[in-house]
């Protein structure tokens, strides 16, 4: 015996309360994927925009400054020295250009001590014609991957570790 309300049986109740679970379920994983890809697609760059990954160090105001002057001073590795140069000739560069060309961040690169054998630098130009919103280049130093890039004329510089590929970039374009 089914119990009936208007021509409506219980049976039918329950397979609509599961059907309006199942679509809330929809909902809910529609909306983590929606995000997720937002998340992917929102962000074509490692690098933060106006930040810059090359610390300062600051002097704590609790110490004093005899214990200062007998530390032993901060040894820099190789990648370091470079990304400290880079940074330097990445922000000469977009004092006057605030989308460099490929040939000159490069060239800026190069300036800054990498092997222009080593250098890669991201494409300047879209397949559709269109300039890129940033720039990017990298190099390989002692297994570790300097890299810079100018958005909007902000520079940013990173060390990263190498790929598995023993490159810095992914792809192709070097």
């Amino acid at each position: 015996m089914t119990w009936q309300n208007g021509g409506v049986t219980l049976e039918k109740m329950t397979s609509r309360r599961q059907s309006t679970e199942t679509r809330a379920r929809l909902h809910v994983v529609g909306a983590v994927a929606l995000l997720a890809s937002s998340m992917v697609l929102g962000g074509c760059s490692l690098l933060p925009v106006g930040s810059s990954a090359t610390t300062e160090s600051t002097t704590p105001a609790a110490v004093p400054e005899e214990t200062l002057a007998s530390a032993a001073p901060e040894v820099k590795t190789a990648a370091q020295e470079l990304q400290i140069k880079v940074k330097d000739t990445l922000e000469n560069l977009a004092a006057v250009t605030k989308a460099p060309s490929r040939e000159q961040v490069m060239q800026a690169m190069v300036e800054a001590g990498a092997m222009a054998e080593n250098v890669e630098v991201s494409v300047d130009i879209t397949p559709t014609g269109l300039a890129v919103d940033a720039i990017e280049a990298a190099t390989l130093v002692d297994k570790e991957c300097v890299i810079g890039q100018v958005r909007s004329g902000e520079v940013a510089v990173t060390i990263l570790p190498v790929l598995a590929s023993g490159r810095c970039f992914v792809g192709d374009v070097h």
